[in-house]
């Protein structure tokens, strides 16, 4: 139906992929009160399944983790069963899904975590604005702990558990998160590192160190083909500062690129140009992601970064939200559908899963 580079198929390790448009990974708040994604969840990823590939809203390995309420985690059996009705609906409709693992860190409040502690990240560094709590409304955020050398090593191992659970709820495979200012993120972080110890400020091989380490013992766990990362260099989100991030991110990606991981989720931010300066370093395959902190991607702005040989494939987010369909109104030309902004981190079907597939105009037939 279309000559765009969006929609020649990849072969991305076992799973074969129809077209490189890539469902992003977006926080939706769709769990129950114990993290267990809730039956609308299969609906709305299932609807989505003609993308090349889906990547889970992130999910908290542990509730350690926990970064707001209701959302989702893969740590007890009802979690398991919960995914596992989402990725059976997904392959039932002919897609692949992949579980994205996010580690709050510093992120959380005792309001909303199921625990009701205080979060812990590398340093004592707070997030700098009021944070959503579980009644609704926001609060001051709170100043989390200092990560003890336990606690990080105890985070190694949540996120194994973690991805092996993934594998057995029926995902294709995993990308930790380690962008956006979540935990990962955090330990690359100028401002959120503070640390003087092995994990700390030393040198950059201490301050990648424990990135390296979750990715390594979740690729030892349930194969390199089935482990992705995700980073976003330079993203000032939620008072992130990386004041030069390629010292820190061009021997992290060459260190991680021994591994032969399933793919790299590499977004691209004005300050710095993560796509032209790393991907020199990466031999597998590229998701691209343009749009972050950015206008939305636009079908031509995925194109032109594909037709320039930049990556592989192309991640979309905000036009997910109202267009389920979007591989084909891409394909066909149909205009895209508006956010139900109101209900977009509500709780139920409206502003989820209830966005209508396009209908083409009826052919007229003259008599």
């Amino acid at each position: 139906m279309t000559n765009s580079p969006l929609f020649t198929p990849f072969a991305l390790g076992s799973l074969h992929l129809p077209n490189r448009i890539v469902m992003a990974p977006m926080t939706r708040f769709r769990a129950a009160e114990d993290g267990t994604p809730l039956p609308v969840v299969a609906d709305y990823y299932a609807q989505r399944a003609s993308a090349g590939l889906l990547i889970t809203e992130g999910i908290w390995p542990s509730r350690a983790g926990q970064a707001g309420w209701r959302m989702p985690g893969l740590e007890t059996v009802e979690h398991i069963r919960g995914w596992r009705a989402v990725t059976e609906a997904v392959h039932a409709a002919g897609g692949r899904i992949y579980a994205q693992l996010m580690h709050g860190g510093r992120h959380g409040h005792p309001l909303s975590r199921l625990t009701g502690d205080i979060p812990a990240g590398p340093s004592a560094v707070p997030l700098p604005d009021p944070v959503h709590v579980r009644d609704g409304g926001k609060a001051d955020p709170p100043l989390p702990r200092e990560m003890t050398a336990d606690e990080i090593r105890q985070a190694v191992q949540d996120h194994v558990a973690a991805a092996g659970n993934a594998i057995e709820a029926g995902f294709d495979g995993v990308e930790l998160h380690g962008a956006n200012s979540y935990l990962i993120h955090q330990f690359l972080g100028d401002n959120t590192n503070l640390r003087d110890d092995a994990y700390g400020r030393g040198s950059v091989a201490d301050r990648i160190r424990f990135p390296l380490e979750v990715v390594s013992a979740v690729a030892g766990a349930i194969g390199a083909g089935r482990t992705a990362l995700r980073l976003s260099p330079g993203n000032p989100q939620e008072g992130m500062v990386e004041n030069d991030p390629g010292p820190v991110y061009r021997p992290l990606v060459t260190e991680v690129n021994r591994l032969g991981l399933a793919y790299l989720h590499l977004i691209d931010d004005d300050r710095y140009p993560a796509l032209a300066e790393l991907l020199p370093l990466w031999d597998g395959p590229v998701i691209a992601n343009i749009g972050e902190n950015r206008e939305p991607t636009s079908k031509e702005g995925g194109e032109a970064v594909l037709s320039d040989g930049v990556a592989d494939l192309v991640s979309y987010g905000r036009s997910f939200i109202a267009n389920p369909d979007l591989p084909e109104r891409f394909a066909t030309g149909a205009p895209l559908a508006r956010v139900d902004w109101p209900h977009l981190y509500t709780h139920g079907a409206r502003g989820y899963s209830d966005y209508p597939r396009h209908a083409p105009a009826p052919t007229r037939v003259e008599v």
